[in-house]
Parts: structure tokens; sequence; C-alpha cells
């Protein structure tokens, strides 16, 4: 008898949050769930570790095909734990979010729903992270469970590349045009310190600027024109075609050696 697919969730917004509650609900239809999140908030936590304090995990509930944990750590302190200690065996699938905000463009480097994703791909894991662009605490899910359901069904009996991950986002709409597979934004964040009544201490805020507002075929294209966004990522961050360029910076600093030994 083939076993159910296991698929570990976590996020970035805390074990309790609303929209990781409602990934638990669309992968339950997919398999057996593990959950193992924050205890609280960890946005903006990225690909961060807790190198120097111990780590504390939490049973919070059980039932059938069902666990969840709450951890004391970071987002990527989640995947490490569950993998090494929680799980019975290699996950088929992680998945992360829902996150109340969206992860497009270069947002998706500062993102902890991003950074466990990444991390589980780095496990070899078949790993997705759902964003929905929204500022709401409270928010209305259900145009996005299919799809949510939907990505997840597909690459869990498709598999990935390897070291491939996908971002997904979705946008605060009442009901999905479509969905755009697509490249990130090129964008930048300014503006991203306000003072406060204090010398010396500031608050981190910022201004988002899309550098691409009419190029179709990127995230925040998408996610204005009503779309989901999918995102595939990958690990390796080489630039290879500047490779070859760099061949000359190496027969400089070669040369420059030898000069120095004569």
């Amino acid at each position: 008898m083939q076993k159910q697919p296991l698929i570990l969730i976590t996020n970035d917004d805390g074990w309790d949050a609303q929209g990781i509650s409602v990934l638990i609900e669309c992968m339950q239809k997919l398999g057996q769930v593990i959950v193992v999140a924050p205890n609280g908030a960890r946005s903006g936590a990225a690909c961060s570790i807790t190198p120097l304090t111990p780590v504390t995990l939490k049973l919070e509930e059980e039932e059938e095909n069902l666990l969840v944990y709450s951890c004391s750590g970071t987002p990527v302190d989640c995947v490490k734990l569950a993998v090494e200690k929680v799980v019975p065996r290699m996950p088929d699938l992680v998945v992360s979010g829902i996150n109340h905000g969206d992860n497009a463009s270069i947002s998706l480097h500062y993102s902890g729903t991003l950074g466990a994703v990444l991390e589980g791909c780095m496990k070899g894991i078949p790993s997705i992270g759902y964003s929905l662009r929204t500022r709401k605490q409270e928010c209305d899910f259900q145009p996005y469970l299919r799809a949510t359901e939907t990505i997840a069904d597909y690459v869990l009996k498709n598999g990935l590349p390897q070291d491939v991950c996908l971002n997904v986002n979705f946008p605060e709409v009442p009901a999905l045009k479509g969905i755009s597979i697509c490249r990130m934004a090129r964008g930048i964040w300014q503006s991203e310190w306000k003072d406060t009544d204090v010398p010396g201490v500031y608050k981190l805020t910022g201004t988002f600027t899309n550098l691409e507002p009419e190029v179709e075929g990127t995230d925040y294209w998408a996610l204005d024109h009503d779309l989901a966004s999918i995102t595939p990522l990958n690990l390796d961050m080489t630039c290879y075609p500047f490779l070859d360029t760099l061949e000359s910076l190496q027969n400089e600093v070669l040369s420059y050696s030898r000069r120095g030994q004569r």
C-alpha cells in the first residue's frame, strides 16, 4: 500500500496565524501534515538561524494525520529541527505561508516565509512559498484555496528540478483571473527608516518602487493584473555569463602575486 505524502508546513507569522491554518486545511487534502512553525511573528527573518540560544519545541495540537508544533526559533530553524528531530521520514513537500503580505520582487530576499522554502530546497525537498498581497490581519483566503492545493498537488506528482523552489504570490481579489509563470520584477525599497521621539533610535519602514511597472511577465505585473504569480527560484546564485569576463581579474591577481614574489 502506497504511503500518504508527508507534508511539512511552516511560516513566519506564527503557528497560530490565519494564513497557516488555511494552508493546513489545503494540505490535509493531499497527505499527512506536520507543522513546525515559530511561536510568534518572525517577519523579515530571511534565512537567519539561531546559533547561540537553545531552541525550544512544543506540541500544540495533535489529531489524526496532523501534528502541530511551535518553535522558539526562526522559520529556517523550524525546517532544520523538523527534518532532524520531528518527522518520521524525509518530507515529500515543504510549504510555507500563507504569508500576510506579498513576497514578490526583491522582498523575497528578506522573507522568513521564503527563508524556510530555501532551507527545504537545500535539503533536497520540493518546496513552495505562498504569500498574499494584503495589509489585513484577517483575510478572506477563499479565492486562493484551489490554486494553493493545485500547485502543491502538481509538485507532489511531478517534483521540481534539483535546487529549484517556487515562490507563489496572490493578489487580494474576490476571484483570481488566472496564474502567470513569471520572473521577479526589478524593484527597490526606499525611505526605509523613520525617526522616533528618541534621538538615535529609528524604526524600519519603507516604500517599495517597482522599476518595471509596465513589463509583462514579471511577478508585480501579474499581481497588478489580478493574477497569481509563480516564480521558480534557483539556489545557485552564480552569474554564469560573468564568469568568463572575470578571468581577466584572475589573470591580474596572478600577475600581481608573481610580481610580489620577486
